[in-house]
């Protein structure tokens, strides 16, 4: 019995043959379930907006290109004052997709999160997945079952935009004064004061 594969919180399939040679031009964008889904994955306090506007046309030898931009609005909770608020994500998109090459191993090195430092799931179980390797540039994502995720490559671009230590705008982190030094005690000065002088003869 192969394992449960749990759908992704914000999907949104293209079929790699259903694209023109000129591409499309798309604009997609999270439902409130999907946005409340993908709130509590990223732990955020809320996800009022999440759409891109994506261009995918058609790369190499059965690849995909997909450019774009991401945008969302997000509420966070402030490390500094601990109260929420809300605040604006862009990110640009720019990535290519090739199908997969059976019986070709993919080095760790090639993974997507290792070759434009995008997070990927941690708590994934499915093995890395093989692809075409295309020298001088960035490894391809692979391309499962003829199709491209779009949902899914916005919510890794929403997840990549997320600032770990949140603060709202004009709040700076207070630096912590240290422990006061101990006055110099008189009888110090005293003997400091004893080994400057010429001893007696």
């Amino acid at each position: 019995m192969s394992p449960r594969v749990e759908a992704p919180a914000f999907c949104r399939p293209v079929q790699v043959e259903e694209v023109p040679p000129e591409g499309l031009d798309l604009m997609i964008s999270a439902t409130e379930p999907e946005r409340q889904a993908l709130a509590t994955v990223d732990g955020l306090e809320g996800l009022a907006k999440l759409e891109a506007s994506l261009h995918v046309a058609p790369w190499q030898k059965g690849g995909l290109a997909v450019t774009g931009e991401m945008r969302a609005r997000i509420a966070q909770i402030c490390v500094v004052t601990l109260d929420p608020f809300e605040t604006e994500i862009v990110e640009p998109i720019d990535v290519k997709f090739a199908p997969v090459v059976a019986g070709y191993e993919r080095p760790p090195e090639l993974t997507a999160s290792a070759a434009r430092g995008r997070r990927r799931s941690a708590k994934s179980k499915q093995p890395p997945t093989p692809v075409v390797v295309f020298e001088g540039e960035d490894p391809p994502d692979p391309i499962v079952d003829g199709r491209v995720d779009l949902g899914a490559l916005v919510a890794e671009f929403l997840a990549l935009g997320l600032d770990p230590y949140p603060r709202r705008p004009g709040v700076e982190f207070e630096e912590i004064p240290g422990p006061a030094e101990p006055a110099e005690s008189p009888f110090a000065k005293l003997q400091a004061l004893k080994e400057k002088l010429p001893p007696r003869s």
